[in-house]
């Protein structure tokens, strides 16, 4: 009978702690009701990282009545949600305990709904609306007949540069830390029927310090969240492409009194251990002359390329000379700390003699030069176009 009574009183206190962690549980409510929308479906789905997951749905009826409570997600930072009937959205940002009251109309609930119970989701409304009038505003300059395609792009990018400053000033700038804030970094628009970023960090300097100050501010108020962690990793994705761009565009000027009768510049820069390598030093071996970016695409698929080059040919006498273009000089460090050749960075402040290697044909990263053991240049940039190109100049040359 002890037995029979101990295994009672166990079950007992297994279903005291489960009702006890039920209660502790915390839950958030979305209610209120889509008027005109008997027998539609109503989605709550929630909007993680990898795109809308349905939570809920529920059959709307005469009156349009719903109500979704759900357990909170285990998360430090404000979670997103939002409510669909079709292509029709109201999105919502809730913290672990929220209580949010939503009326609208369908069809029309996107562009005229009222939000109760939270600041961030009125916020977020007044972005929504925003967003919708920009939209609109597109939509009539590509359909007016009377602006050509260049004029079309710049009536656009006035409205967007228009919109970013309003959203930058007047909310991510103001209030980073917020829901809101993180919402207008995703904003998309639609031109030609495909959607793009309003805020895109691959194509703005400006729009990845719209990231980077999100990002921060999350990493402050909710560290090591998944979402901060992701916002973090955008930004610094964006300032690495910016940082390609500047390499690629850079306004290099050509002195043509540097480019003598014996066709040869000398290069004075420092190695990525910080000792001088003049290019003239290298007179009695064949060059290859090499401006690179590690930070661009494909870079290491053209660093395994030449690493074969070199090991094939290095004991005939043959040399990479390499230049970095990559604005950051610890992670082009890291980059080029195992390579066996000359491998050297310019920055901004050095000499010029480089530059006028690179620039002589107008080319762009990435190019080459060969010279031979007289440190002439015997291959231009316009010639070494392809792999094999430069292998048989390579042969040739030794």
């Amino acid at each position: 009978m002890k037995i029979k009574h101990s295994a009672q009183a166990a079950l007992l206190a297994l279903l005291t702690i489960l009702a006890l962690a039920s209660c502790n549980q915390k839950k958030f409510k979305i209610s209120g009701n889509i008027a005109q929308a008997k027998d539609s479906l109503l989605y709550l789905e929630h909007m993680s990282l990898d795109g809308p997951k349905v939570v809920d749905s529920v059959k709307l009826g005469e009156d349009g009545a719903f109500n979704f409570e759900e357990n909170a997600l285990d998360t430090i930072t404000p979670d997103f949600y939002r409510l669909r009937i079709a292509s029709q959205i109201i999105n919502i940002a809730i913290d672990s305990t929220e209580q949010v009251a939503v009326k609208a109309d369908y069809p029309t609930m996107s562009a005229r709904y009222e939000v109760k119970g939270s600041g961030e989701c009125k916020r977020i409304q007044q972005l929504a609306y925003m967003q919708i009038a920009l939209q609109n505003q597109i939509n009539a300059a590509v359909q007016n007949p009377q602006l050509g395609v260049e004029q079309v792009r710049q009536v656009v990018d006035q409205y967007l540069q228009a919109y970013k400053q309003n959203v930058k000033m007047n909310y991510i700038f103001k209030a980073p830390m917020a829901a809101s804030s993180y919402y207008a970094l995703f904003q998309t628009y639609y031109v030609g029927g495909q959607p793009k970023l309003i805020f895109d960090p691959s194509a703005s300097k400006e729009d990845v310090q719209a990231y980077a100050a999100v990002a921060t501010s999350w990493d402050t108020y909710y560290p090591g969240s998944e979402r901060g962690l992701n916002l973090h990793n955008i930004a610094l994705e964006g300032m690495k492409n910016q940082r390609i761009v500047q390499a690629e565009q850079k306004n290099l000027e050509v002195d043509a009194s540097k480019v003598s009768v014996t066709n040869l510049i000398d290069i004075s820069l420092l190695d990525n251990k910080g000792h001088v390598r003049k290019l003239s030093d290298l007179k009695g071996k064949v060059v290859l002359l090499d401006f690179h970016v590690f930070a661009s695409e494909g870079s290491q698929q053209r660093i395994m390329w030449l690493r074969s080059l070199y090991n094939k040919y290095h004991a005939q006498g043959f040399e990479i000379y390499q230049i970095s273009l990559d604005d950051n000089e610890h992670f082009w460090k890291t980059q080029t700390a195992a390579l066996p050749w000359i491998s050297v960075l310019r920055g901004d402040d050095d000499n010029t003699n480089a530059d006028s290697y690179f620039n002589a044909a107008g080319q762009q990263l990435p190019c080459m030069y060969l010279l031979d053991r007289e440190s002439n240049v015997v291959k231009g940039a316009h010639d070494l176009t392809s792999p094999k190109a430069v292998e048989e100049a390579i042969k040739a040359t030794l």
